[in-house]
C-alpha cells in the first residue's frame, strides 16, 4: 500500500472513529454505559473499551447498533458537524431566535429525515423505558 493510501486509510478511520460515535450516540440517547453493558450482557469495562476502539467488531457493531436502536451504519458515518450543520439549517429556515436574517435554499429532505430518525429513536427508547417499567412492576409485585 502506498503512503498516500495508507494516510487516507488513517484520515478515514479518524474521521468515522466507531467507537467514539457509538459513545456520541450513547450519551445523546441518555443512555449510560452500566446500562449498555447489562443491556449487552458485559460490564461497564468492557463498553468503555469498546468505545475506545477506532474499529468495532461487525457482531459487537450490530449488538450495539441494536440496543442503541441504530443502524450499525449510522454508528460507523455518523457525523457530528453534519448533524450540528443539520440542526442549525433546520433552525436558519424555520425561524429561529437566533436566525441573522439570512435564508439560503436548503435541501430539506437533508434536514427533516435526521429530524424524523431522533424523533422516531426517542419515540422507541421510550416505548422500551415503559416496558422495562412495566416489567419491572410486574416483577416486584409476584415477589
Amino acid at each position: 500500500m502506498k503512503e498516500e493510501d495508507r494516510v487516507h486509510v488513517l484520515e478515514t478511520v479518524e474521521e468515522n472513529h466507531q467507537g467514539r460515535n457509538a459513545q456520541r450516540i450513547r450519551i445523546y440517547l441518555g443512555i449510560k454505559q452500566e446500562v449498555l453493558a447489562q443491556e449487552l450482557g458485559m460490564n461497564q469495562p468492557q463498553i468503555s473499551a469498546i468505545e475506545r476502539e477506532a474499529v468495532i467488531e461487525p457482531e459487537i457493531l450490530e449488538r450495539i447498533a441494536f440496543a442503541l436502536g441504530v443502524t450499525p451504519d449510522l454508528i460507523k458515518k455518523f457525523d457530528v458537524e453534519r448533524a450540528i450543520y443539520n440542526i442549525n439549517s433546520y433552525k436558519d429556515v424555520n425561524g429561529s431566535t437566533f436566525n441573522s436574517g439570512n435564508t439560503g435554499t436548503v435541501n430539506a429532505t437533508q434536514i427533516n429525515n435526521p429530524l424524523e430518525k431522533v424523533v422516531e429513536l426517542y419515540e422507541r427508547l421510550l416505548q422500551s423505558e415503559r416496558e422495562k417499567l412495566e416489567l419491572f412492576i410486574n416483577h416486584k409485585n409476584q415477589s
